[in-house]
């Protein structure tokens, strides 16, 4: 994940069991960043795999395979991995028992989960940015091109989905009505 402007880059792993900060000199460019600090994740999440920001850098989202939740933390410093806390989780079991993916639409209001075991994209409302407030809405089927997805992101207007995955190991594109995963069509 980026901060907005992409001096910022941030990695999380299934090994560290942390997010790893980079800042980067010039935005967007990994050839000029370098790292900057760690946040463990460890007491939530043992094999992280997904990572989310809000708009602001204020709230990060990390998923994995063993809690299968989408755990939530508040930073006091947007974009500074050295000021977040915990505060809430909530679980995704009831529809994938391995997420990988995470995202968002702009606003927070929707968020999505992807995982290697349902192979499908988990839509769920949300108060902005609450995952204490989320519930179940829908799922998009991604089986009969990626059986193992690991990778999800929308563009901005949330009118295309890109799904990535270690079965297929390419990038799949959707067309979508704005972030609503019952509209979507493979392109």
């Amino acid at each position: 994940a980026f901060n907005t402007d992409g001096t910022k880059m941030f990695v999380v792993g299934s090994i560290g069991d942390e997010v790893n900060e980079y800042a980067c000199s010039a935005g967007f460019d990994v050839s000029t960043c370098a790292f900057t600090d760690a946040f463990s994740v460890a007491a939530q999440e043992t094999f992280p795999t997904g990572l989310a920001f809000n708009t602001d850098g204020t709230k990060m989202f990390v998923t994995g395979t063993d809690g299968d939740d989408v755990n939530e933390y508040a930073c006091t410093t947007g974009f500074d991995v050295s000021s977040c806390g915990f505060t809430d989780a909530f679980s995704v079991s009831a529809q994938e028992t391995s997420p990988t993916g995470l995202a968002f639409n702009t606003d927070g209001t929707k968020m999505f989960v992807v995982g290697s075991i349902g192979d499908d994209v988990n839509e769920y409302a949300c108060t902005a940015f609450d995952v204490s407030s989320c519930g179940f809405t829908d799922a998009f089927s991604v089986a009969a091109q990626e059986t193992s997805p690991t990778g999800l992101a929308f563009n901005t207007d949330g009118t295309k989905m890109f799904v990535t995955g270690a079965v297929g190991e390419d990038v799949n594109e959707y067309a979508c009505t704005a972030f609503d995963v019952s509209s979507c069509g493979f392109t």
